[in-house]
């Protein structure tokens, strides 16, 4: 399944909307990274100032995660494949006054910044629908943008104890190993064992935080677990 036909269907279910919330709140896995930063921040004494970071949203979708941060003050930059899910972001960052930059971009591809130029790059599901080399390319750039120190934080579907990847995986096989094609919205998605999450992201980043949570999320009113691996990454010196 190539770039553009994940593009249409992306685009599709941001028109109907099938699994992708409504809410214009920010993803609660998200506001968890953002306070066990400041708890990070105080416990080094080096107290956190929004205002004074850059971060990077991918898949930012209708712009949930990046108005929270752009509230606190930082300076976020969306990229997002979809053009529905970019029209309803911008729309709502010129009715809020929120200095957000998006862009229509694959974050399968380099991305469009210069060298250490971020502080934090939100992956919040987003690049599970990446092939392997879709996916190479992305976790070398997010290594690229980040500053020395940067944190990169993902949450990705977890293989792991969850049966109901196991019955994607085999109804309904996608091109790469342990992946699906979604039923319903027709995107390719990846699960990952522990073991080849973290070996993904091994090469640039180190774990400063790892956990597993599950998620029950609703199909036209029938609710599925899914489970996904929360990583905090910093980027390893170099």
């Amino acid at each position: 399944m190539n770039a553009h036909t994940q593009e249409l269907a992306w685009d599709r279910e941001y028109k109907k909307p099938l699994v992708l919330s409504p809410s214009n709140k920010p993803q609660s896995d998200v506001v968890r990274f953002k306070d066990w930063l400041k708890k990070k921040g105080r416990k080094e004494d080096n107290r956190i100032d929004f205002t004074e970071l850059a971060v990077l949203d991918l898949g930012s979708g209708t712009g949930r995660n990046s108005y929270y941060f752009a509230d606190l003050g930082a300076l976020v930059t969306g990229y997002e494949i979809s053009e529905t899910a970019l029209n309803v972001a911008q729309e709502y960052a010129k009715k809020s006054g929120l200095p957000i930059t998006y862009e229509k971009r694959s974050i399968g591809c380099p991305f469009g910044l210069t060298n250490e130029s971020v502080d934090l790059v939100i992956d919040a599901t987003s690049s599970n629908s990446l092939n392997k080399e879709e996916r190479e390319i992305y976790v070398r750039e997010c290594a690229r943008v980040l500053k020395q120190g940067g944190m990169l934080f993902v949450r990705a579907l977890c293989k792991d104890g969850d049966k109901n990847a196991r019955t994607l995986i085999q109804n309904f096989p996608g091109p790469d190993s342990d992946t699906y094609i979604h039923p319903d919205i027709g995107v390719v998605e990846t699960v990952f064992s522990k073991e080849e999450f973290l070996k993904t992201y091994s090469e640039y980043f180190d774990v400063a935080f790892l956990d597993k949570t599950s998620h029950y999320p609703a199909i036209e009113g029938r609710k599925y677990k899914r489970n996904y691996w929360i990583a905090y990454f910093m980027k390893k010196p170099l």
